[in-house]
Parts: C-alpha cells; sequence; structure tokens
C-alpha cells in the first residue's frame, strides 16, 4: 500500500523523503559543546534572561549549516538529519546513558567516539551538578522524593522544560522586526516608579528582541550559505532554486512571508529555534496550517507563482524536515526504559475558524493529500471535525486511515471549544485552539499547557490496601487509613482510596509549584515566550505566567480492562 500512495510523489520529494527514511538516529554532541563554551566565557553581571538569550544567539550563530542536495526548505536541530542535540543545562546524559542509548535493542541512538569523548571530557565535567535536573531534586522534599522513587508519579520537568505549546498565525502576518517594534513599545511603558517588577520586565524584554535578532542572523546566515552554493552550482534549475532560497532567507523572518515558499520556511526557522533553545515537552506544534497557508496558496495561483503540484511539492519537504527531528533522548532509568523518537508535532486540519465558519478549504485537502502520500512518522496529523465541516472532507479523510497508515487521528472541534470555553478561554480563542501533542487541547499561541508528570493511580490503591504502606521499597509512604482486610463495604476502601489520594496530590502539587518557580528563575525561554500572547505585553517569561493561558494538570494513569 505504501508504493501504491508514495508513487505520486515527486523524484525530488521521493529522493528526500527516502534519505530521510535510510537516515540513522544519531546523538549529537554539537550543541552541548556549543553550550559549554558559551557558558566558559567571562559573561560579567548578566541577568539570567539575558544570558538565556545571548546562549541562544551563540548557538544559532555557531552552529554547523547544510544545504543538502535537492532541498527547497533549509535547516537541521542537529548537525544533520536525524542527529538530535543534547539539553545538559536541563539534565546532563552520562556516560552510562550514552551507551545504554547507542546499544538499546529499539529506538536506539547511534553515538559516535568523537561524540563520546566530547562528553567526557568537556561536557560532563562542566554541567555535572549544574543542571536544572539537578536543582529539582536538591529542592524536592524527602516526601516528594519517596512517592517518586515509588513510582507513585513522574516528573516531566526533571528532563524537559514545560514548553508544551502551539504557534497560532502570528508569523504570518509579522516578522521579527515587528516583534522587536512590539518589544520596544512594551519596554517604553515601564513603571519603574510603582511596578516593582519593572526591572524583571525590562531584561526578560531585552531578552526577547536578543532573540528575535538571532533568529535574523540564524537565516541570514543561511541566505550567504545558498548564494554560495549557487555561484558554485552547474546545473542552472539547481543554481535558481539555490537563490530563490537565499532570498527567502534573507526577507524572512526579518520580515512577515510574501509567498508559500517563505511561509513555511520561516515556520521552520521558528521550529528550529523553540526546540533549540530548550527541549520542550513534547516538540513546538503549527497548529491550523491550512488556515495559515490559504492566503499565500491563493496568492500564488492567482499571480501564476504557484501551481497545486509546486505547492504540494514544497509541502511534501516541509513535511520531510519534520521526520529528521526525532526527539531528543532522555537521561538515567528512562534512557533504558522509556523510549520513542517521535517528538509529536501535530498539524491540525479543518475544525472551526475563530468566527464559528467552516474551517475547511482548498489547503485542508491539500494538506491531507500529503499525509496520504508522504506516509511518514513525523509530523503527526488530525482532523478537526465540525457540524461545520463538509461530508466529502470527512470521507477523504476517513480513505487515508482505513489504509491502516494510523493518520490523521480524528477530533471533535465543536467539543474541543466548548472544553476549551469551560476551562477560561475566550470564544476566538476556543474556536482558534485545536489538538496538540499526544494528546492535549489548548488556546494556540495564547497558552503555557504544562505537563508535570504521570499519576500512578493503581499504585495509590495498592499502598491503600496496605495501609499507606508500599511492599515493594518496604517505607510507610501514605496516611495510615485503615486495614483494608477489616473493610465491610466498598464504600469504606473508597473513602481509604481518596485519602490516600489526596495526599499523594498535595504532594505533586507542592512539587510542581517549586518546579515552575526553578524554571522561572533559572531557565526562561524569551524566543519561545516572543511567540506567546501575552508574554511581551506583560514583560513575562513563558515559564513566569506571562502567557494568556497558564494551566498546570497532573495526568492519571491506570489499567485499561
Amino acid at each position: 500500500m505504501a508504493d501504491i500512495q508514495t508513487q505520486n510523489l515527486t523524484e525530488r520529494v521521493r529522493r528526500l523523503r527516502q534519505q530521510s527514511l535510510d537516515a540513522v538516529e544519531s546523538i549529537s554532541s554539537e550543541r552541548a559543546e556549543l553550550l559549554t563554551d558559551f557558558y566558559q566565557q567571562n559573561l560579567g553581571i548578566l541577568s539570567v534572561p539575558v544570558q538565556r538569550a545571548m546562549s541562544f544567539a551563540y548557538l544559532l550563530e555557531h552552529k554547523r549549516l547544510a544545504i543538502y542536495d535537492g532541498e527547497l526548505i533549509v535547516g537541521e536541530k542537529g548537525d544533520s538529519p536525524k542527529a538530535a542535540p543534547s539539553f545538559p543545562e536541563l539534565c546532563c546524559h552520562t556516560l552510562e546513558d550514552l551507551d545504554i542509548l547507542n546499544t538499546r535493542p529499539l529506538t536506539s541512538f547511534k553515538v559516535s567516539a568523537e561524540t563520546r569523548k566530547a562528553y567526557k571530557e568537556k561536557v560532563i565535567p562542566f554541567w555535572q551538578g549544574k543542571s536544572i535536573r539537578d536543582l529539582l531534586f536538591a529542592q524536592m522534599t524527602p516526601e516528594w522524593k519517596d512517592a517518586y522513587d515509588a513510582g507513585i508519579f513522574t516528573e516531566f520537568m526533571e528532563q524537559r522544560a514545560p514548553g508544551h505549546t502551539v504557534l497560532d498565525d502570528k508569523i504570518y502576518h509579522h516578522g521579527m522586526l515587528d516583534f522587536q517594534k512590539k518589544i520596544d513599545a512594551s519596554l517604553a511603558k515601564l513603571d519603574f516608579l510603582n511596578d516593582p517588577e519593572a526591572y524583571d520586565k525590562q531584561e526578560e524584554l531585552k531578552a526577547m528582541c536578543i532573540s528575535a535578532g538571532a533568529l535574523i542572523r540564524f537565516a541570514e546566515r543561511y541566505s550567504v550559505l545558498a548564494l554560495e552554493l549557487a555561484q558554485k552550482e552547474k546545473d542552472l534549475t539547481r543554481k535558481i532554486e539555490f537563490e530563490k532560497i537565499a532570498d527567502v532567507c534573507k526577507h524572512i523572518p526579518a520580515h512577515a512571508p510574501r509567498d508559500l515558499h517563505e511561509a513555511l520556511q520561516y515556520y521552520w526557522f521558528v521550529h528550529l529555534g523553540v526546540t533549540i533553545e530548550l527541549n520542550t515537552w513534547d516538540s513546538y506544534c503549527p497548529g491550523r496550517l491550512d488556515q495559515h497557508l490559504l492566503p499565500f496558496y491563493e496568492q500564488g495561483l492567482a499571480d501564476g507563482t504557484l501551481t497545486k503540484e509546486s505547492a504540494k511539492e514544497l509541502l511534501s519537504c516541509f513535511w520531510i524536515k519534520f521526520n529528521n527531528q526525532p526527539a531528543p533522548p532522555k537521561v538515567g532509568v528512562t534512557a533504558a526504559e522509556s523510549g520513542t523518537y517521535t517528538d509529536f508535532a501535530q498539524i491540525n486540519v479543518g475544525g472551526l475558524r475563530p468566527d464559528g465558519s467552516d474551517g475547511v478549504n482548498e489547503v485542508s485537502y491539500l494538506l491531507l493529500d500529503v499525509i496520504e502520500e508522504m506516509r511518514l512518522l513525523q509530523p503527526s496529523s488530525s482532523i478537526q471535525v465540525s457540524k461545520k465541516n463538509p461530508d466529502r472532507f470527512i470521507k477523504r479523510a476517513a480513505t487515508i486511515i482505513r489504509t491502516g497508515f494510523g493518520q490523521p487521528s480524528i477530533f471533535n472541534a465543536d467539543l474541543i471549544a466548548q472544553e476549551l470555553m469551560r476551562a477560561g478561554k475566550s470564544l476566538i480563542d476556543a474556536r482558534s485552539g485545536g489538538s496538540s501533542g499526544c494528546v492535549e487541547v489548548g488556546a494556540f499561541g495564547k497558552e503555557n499547557y504544562n505537563l508535570t508528570g504521570y499519576f500512578n493511580l493503581p499504585k495509590v490503591l495498592e499502598l491503600t490496601l496496605h495501609n499507606g504502606f508500599d511492599p515493594r521499597t518496604t517505607k510507610q509512604l501514605g496516611p495510615q487509613t485503615g486495614d483494608a482486610t477489616k473493610f465491610t463495604s466498598f464504600g469504606q476502601l473508597y473513602n481509604a482510596f481518596e485519602k490516600q489520594l489526596l495526599h499523594f496530590v498535595d504532594i505533586k502539587v507542592r512539587g510542581n509549584q517549586v518546579i515552575e518557580r526553578l524554571y522561572a528563575n533559572f531557565m526562561p525561554a524569551p524566543f519561545l515566550s516572543l511567540l506567546t500572547d501575552d508574554c511581551i505585553s506583560t514583560g513575562k517569561d513563558y515559564h513566569n505566567g506571562g502567557a494568556r493561558y497558564n494551566t498546570s494538570y497532573i495526568q492519571g494513569v491506570g489499567i485499561c480492562l
């Protein structure tokens, strides 16, 4: 079936797709080494947000660039396709971790001798004891650590940053220079006489401005590289493509995109920026791509610079970039026991428009064609189904699903909007939101949905049955709620379970509150912040309550019967 579906691909896309499938997942030490180089400098007296922004700029200025044969969309997170960077400021891999990742039978990451040497001699000696993971465990209470060790809950932010979120349509209307103007306006409004947080806001806004400039410079480096390649290229067709890439990267992200190619490349630079700045919990997502891209598609068809076939080829090249980005692997016991290549970037198709009308358009069907023909693990895709959508759209998606590929998934757009409004979102923000990751719903471009970890409900029941005692760790972890063998009704058991549950939820939530402050104080994300409403207007970081909506939740897990 896969061969039947992919036979419609252009020769360029077929070749790039196969290269992506053949690429071997590996660990890249490039980011870790560059970050170490930056922090080994004499940085003087700089605020934490400004340091983080300057480290981001340093990474984008010094990371290796490459434009591979036939590419139209450029840029990789690592130093080559399928090379996953590491984030030692969050959690630093040990040599044992690297050996496990290199040899584990499923979802392995190859570790070269050069990478292992870099970790042994440079990365580990500098970052050991300095990561946010080290700080996090040092700040947790004994009760929290005991519950964590017993497997009552996990903590996502000991391995990844709380950057799980989705972009809205802002980059398709504004360039990074426009964001810098908004930042300048916010800086001008700071009230140092009456606002005790004015200085903190100033430093965060300065950091956002530096980050915006860093992405512009990153694209300029690609523009220069493309021109250099154009000058050397003997094939006229490829030479023209290099010149187009150079023009695209010269214009965006400094300015708003003018056509479909620029819109896709702009998003991809933003995606790289977010996921290079920090290893977010689940990858950044483009959101409602069909609605965002429709004006560029219609304009290209109207002025003759685009055809349906050329648009599909650009989108297919865009799809391949996602598939080149495996999720950075974890450390410690989860390196051995938990692994996936999927970074959970999800693209929403269909659903509703902000005014409540049908969100399906020509690009929606074009994206469904790309999903069917590319048949790649990443990006994941979903259709948002509303009663406003035409039957043809749903039948087209069902035709793809019946092939057994597993995409797209299906969500009820009307219920998502109702749920988001119930959770406090405005009507327009709710309609503009949708699903992301694996799987959550939120207000796109405006919400920090902070995943904090899994909560093991069967384990709590086990403790209930043992009067709060854990037979595995042989510790009294929970309150003594009674000898379960003497309970005479289900009500007694449930009441005891509820007391145990509330006890551990309190422990977990207390830890969440502390961890959120650790990220706010020590690990801000200025680049992600400038992309999220209302961080610029409030002068606050994404990790510090700057987003319009800030949602923190625990995920209960159990056994399905």
